[in-house]
């Protein structure tokens, strides 16, 4: 059974997502905890972790919350308009 679904809240939802996750990042970042992370995620990765995390700036973290939020908003909307399209009437 294919449903209809919201364009805009599913936008919302997957923008919310993103913003949410990416804000929790700068959070990491603020505390000193984030190198321990990403070097982590690195190696479980089979990665050899060669990134160095910079300094917390909130003007850069309200950037990365906001453009990762407008481009979640994006992906959500066109998969939401994808879905609608393709789903029998």
């Amino acid at each position: 059974m294919h449903t209809k679904i919201d364009t805009v809240r599913t936008g919302l939802v997957l923008g919310g997502v993103m913003a949410v996750w990416h804000f929790f990042w700068s959070v990491l970042v603020a505390a000193g905890l984030a190198q321990p992370v990403i070097d982590f995620v690195f190696w479980m990765h089979f990665i050899k972790p060669v990134y160095v995390v910079e300094s917390f700036a909130i003007g850069r973290a309200a950037i990365l919350v906001v453009v990762t939020g407008v481009l979640g908003f994006s992906v959500g909307a066109v998969a939401a308009l994808l879905w609608n399209s393709l789903r029998r009437p």
